[in-house]
């Protein structure tokens, strides 16, 4: 056995020196080693008072204050949002309703009664609150108010985009995503959160599972034992984050390259009706929808787009009428009347189109064995429509 005793006179780079020699010996199968420092003797080397500053202020774990208890879709999202962020990555998020923990914050939402972007307090429950996208941003169209969520993803959601998608934040294509994912996944939050429903007047029925309802199911039960959230608010977190990012990935892979093929689609219609009526997609399952209505818009397209043709999985050819309104069941033009809920010879036999394979009973969809067969009912229905315009939407 080695027994050493360092002095005061050690130097640290003996001390090195040392260690090497004893993982030498320590090595070695039959020998042992023992190392027996004298800590108070070592004098210490102290760091300069700026560099320990700057160190400590490195470390600084930022900190983001919601309120505790009950939590909702807004805040958990909110939060999601701030975490993505580099600045926030490691963020401790503190949940408490105590001011003076609050003012230790380095961001604070959905608590505090205060909306400051400068000092990044971001509460919707004041009564002087009465913010939407549309006042923040008037270029924007949206004039639900904004929950925690919307104003967290207003003023960070560039940001949030482009480092999720590595895009730039002045590229073209990010805002289309900001813009689609406010309007069809935050807007949503902040209208239940500030209780604004979708409609006037008694619903025909109860939608119960969307993601707040969702979020809200992972708070304790009203009897339950524990009433702790810390657990539930961590799960809600994590869901509300899957659910975003499934949400992006889709309309960032999916949904913006199909704006091309409806584009391309569109300035092609009148190469296959001369009406213009008519748009034929080469592929099936294109979400041609919200891209259509958009493209009518910039293109300045006269005679509204009535019928969209493509094939299915079994290489049969679809014609689909082409709705009134994004969130409506109504049709711009229906297949006419007399064919719907007839299939096969019947129908061919009724309409005088070979090779017809059904009209359903709502009159928004058709079947044909062939491309031509599906543009020509297309096109008997328009021919009916220009004859008696009562046909129209229904």
């Amino acid at each position: 056995m080695i027994v050493l005793k360092l002095t005061k006179n050690t130097s640290l780079t003996n001390i090195s020196k040392l260690a090497s020699v004893l993982r030498l010996y320590n090595s070695q199968a039959n020998r042992c080693c023992l190392l027996s420092v004298d800590a108070t003797c070592i004098k210490p080397r102290y760091m300069s008072s700026e560099a320990k500053r700057l160190c400590s202020e490195n470390m600084t774990v930022k900190k983001i204050g919601t309120h505790n208890g009950t939590f909702h879709c807004d805040e958990a999202l909110a939060c999601f949002f701030l975490r993505q962020l580099p600045e926030y990555k490691d963020s401790e998020i503190v949940r408490t309703r105590d001011p003076a923990k609050l003012a230790q914050c380095d961001v604070v939402v959905d608590v505090g009664g205060e909306f400051d972007p400068k000092r990044h307090r971001y509460d919707h429950h004041q009564r002087s609150f009465k913010e939407s996208f549309h006042s923040l941003c008037p270029e924007k169209p949206w004039v639900t108010k904004l929950s925690s969520a919307g104003l967290v993803y207003m003023h960070f959601g560039r940001q949030l985009l482009a480092q999720l998608t590595q895009l730039k934040e002045d590229d073209k294509q990010l805002e289309v995503l900001y813009d689609k994912l406010y309007e069809n996944f935050v807007e949503e939050v902040d209208a239940i959160d500030n209780g604004i429903s979708q409609w006037d007047g008694e619903v025909r029925y109860t939608i119960s599972s969307n993601l707040s309802a969702r979020v809200g199911s992972l708070n304790p039960r009203w009897n339950s034992k524990s009433q702790d959230t810390e657990e539930g608010f961590k799960k809600a977190m994590k869901m509300v984050g899957e659910e975003f990012l499934g949400k992006l990935d889709y309309y960032q892979s999916a949904w913006l390259p199909a704006r091309v093929v409806v584009e391309e689609a569109v300035k092609q219609r009148h190469q296959v009706d001369p009406s213009g009526e008519v748009v034929l997609f080469p592929q099936a399952g294109c979400p041609w929808k919200e891209h259509l209505f958009a493209l009518e818009k910039e293109l300045q397209v006269e005679a509204p787009i009535k019928f969209v043709l493509y094939p299915d999985q079994n290489a049969q050819w679809r014609v689909q009428c082409v709705p009134a309104g994004l969130n409506t069941f109504e049709n711009r033009l229906s297949l006419l009347e007399e064919w719907r809920g007839v299939r096969d010879e019947a129908l061919s036999e009724l309409s005088g189109i070979k090779d017809c394979i059904f009209v359903h009973a709502g009159g928004f969809i058709g079947g044909n064995k062939t491309q031509e067969g599906a543009l020509e009912m297309a096109r008997r229905t328009l021919q009916a429509a220009a004859q008696s315009p009562a046909n129209g939407s229904s």
